[in-house]
C-alpha cells in the first residue's frame, strides 16, 4: 500500500500512515489515533497546541489531519475474511486475556 502523507513537521519531517501506523520519517510511532479530551496530559497538550484534537503517539495531529489518518488507517486494514488474519486477531485477543489474567 502507498503511504498516505499527513503534513510536514515543523523540522522538515514527514508525517505518513504507512501499513496502517503513523510513521515520521518512516518509522511507526502509533496505530491508534487518542482524542486530546481524554488524553492524560490534555491541559498541557492543548496550552500549546490550542488547536490539537488527535494524538498519534507523539504527534499531535488536528481534526483534519486525524480524518486523513484514520481513512488510511481503515483502509490499510487487512479484509476479515482472510484466513491468517483470522487467526492472527484470535491469537491477540487469546493472548491480551491471558496477560490480564495474570497467566504468562
Amino acid at each position: 500500500m502507498e503511504p498516505v502523507f499527513i503534513r510536514n513537521t515543523s523540522d522538515g519531517r514527514k508525517v505518513e500512515v504507512i501499513n496502517g501506523s503513523v510513521c515520521v520519517d518512516g518509522r511507526p510511532v502509533a496505530d491508534t489515533l487518542t482524542e486530546v479530551k481524554v488524553h492524560p496530559n490534555k491541559e498541557a497538550i492543548l496550552f500549546a497546541l490550542p488547536n490539537a484534537a488527535f494524538m498519534a503517539g507523539p504527534v499531535v495531529l488536528t481534526a483534519e489531519e486525524a480524518s486523513v489518518a484514520r481513512g488510511a488507517m481503515e483502509a490499510a486494514k487487512p479484509s476479515l475474511s482472510d484466513r491468517v488474519t483470522i487467526e492472527e486477531r484470535f491469537r491477540k485477543s487469546w493472548n491480551k486475556r491471558a496477560f490480564e489474567c495474570g497467566i504468562e
